[in-house]
């Protein structure tokens, strides 16, 4: 395997763990939208998961490691086109459904937590697509294998630091696979 399909194995799990757990939110909210009371515990948990995994450990792979050294390379020269600004602007945008969500938790506002989180869903699965099919690839042709190596280092740094929270959140996401 080479290191940059290394590198995205790791980014396309953790975006497959991020879907699964986006896929249970996108469930209970269709149970919502029917009548169910909301379960705040759940969505409590769910927002702790998107925060906490998605944002502080997915993301910051991607914000301060790949996005910085795929940008040194557009400035290069190495690619045609730059699609950071937008992946960036949709990191924000989630952040925003997510301080929607929480707002409408501690409101008690089922519509307000429900939008937030139809929005973020909608958001996170077009995002995870582009970034799998258009940005990764994109990257694998502008990234020379000293950087990827670099990249691969700084990605297992990360994971050692985050090894218990990850942990954590890998076992929440398969709680409610089971539910």
């Amino acid at each position: 395997m080479t290191k940059i399909a290394e590198i995205f194995k790791i980014l396309s799990e953790e975006h497959q763990n991020i879907l699964k757990v986006v896929e249970c939110l996108e469930k209970k909210c269709d149970l919502y939208n029917s009548g169910e009371e909301v379960n705040y515990n759940f969505v409590e948990n769910t927002i702790d998961f998107i925060i906490n995994y998605a944002d502080k450990f997915h993301h910051a792979k991607e914000e301060d490691i790949l996005f910085k050294e795929f940008q040194k390379a557009v400035d290069s020269g190495y690619t045609h086109c730059n699609p950071l600004e937008q992946m960036l602007h949709e990191h924000d945008s989630g952040r925003n459904y997510i301080r929607e969500i929480q707002e409408g938790l501690s409101e008690k506002n089922k519509s307000k937590i429900i939008s937030g989180a139809q929005n973020y869903t909608n958001l996170i699965r077009e995002h995870i697509f582009k970034e799998d099919n258009i940005l990764y690839p994109m990257a694998d042709e502008a990234l020379t294998k000293e950087v990827k190596e670099i990249i691969l280092n700084k990605f297992k740094d990360i994971d050692k630091i985050n090894e218990d929270n990850k942990k954590k959140y890998i076992d929440f996401m398969r709680e409610l696979q089971n539910v």
